[in-house]
């Protein structure tokens, strides 16, 4: 008679093959914090800039630059020609940032504001990048952040050793009476007029 072979019993020790899963909601929750984040800065460049950024008038720090002109051009000097809007920038590697001052100079002009742009980048390079965009008006540099750094126009929106696009308006007495930061690097004429209450 034949033996017939013993059933061999599963091991306790046998793994069972582990149960795929997908991501865990936290996985997903820390993806999608930077996403709101970076949205949240559109959303807010696009309605005009941070919120508070309408000032009570405060005295605006003064100073003396030197411009891509090799002339030096101090605030005083500035506002002896009325008010002054002055505009920080990224400077060079921004097309936005010079495009902006032809498409806001003469606009401004006209309702008795003039405009004055403020970079960081060596003279050299910033006069190379005016050029290229047909800018004739001097710009203003400031390598040491200095007046940057007084104006309040460092760490915005990320940019720790630059200014982002921001503007502030120097009023004739002496007195910053608006500044405005925003996210985007280029803001139409009717809308930063419309910002600065001149619509």
């Amino acid at each position: 008679m034949a033996v017939q072979p013993k059933k061999q019993r599963p091991s306790r020790h046998t793994q069972k093959a582990p149960i795929e899963r997908g991501p865990s909601a936290w996985k997903w929750f820390g993806f999608l914090i930077p996403i709101a984040v970076v949205v949240g800065l559109i959303v807010i460049g696009s309605i005009g800039g941070e919120p508070g950024s309408d000032v009570e008038a405060n005295p605006a720090p003064g100073f003396t630059l030197p411009t891509t002109h090799g002339t030096t051009v101090s605030l005083d000097g500035l506002l002896e020609d009325g008010d002054t809007l002055l505009y920080f920038s990224m400077g060079v590697g921004c097309d936005g940032c010079f495009a902006q001052i032809p498409e806001a100079a003469a606009g401004l002009q006209a309702n008795g504001v003039q405009l004055v742009s403020v970079m960081v980048d060596s003279p050299e390079r910033v006069t190379a990048e005016a050029r290229r965009f047909g800018i004739t008006s001097p710009i203003l540099i400031d390598s040491d952040r200095t007046v940057s750094d007084a104006y309040g126009m460092l760490g915005v929106y990320g940019h720790a050793d630059r200014p982002s696009h921001s503007f502030a308006l120097v009023r004739s007495d002496g007195t910053v009476s608006w500044v405005k930061h925003y996210a985007t690097m280029f803001v139409p004429l009717e809308q930063l007029m419309a910002d600065m209450g001149k619509a």
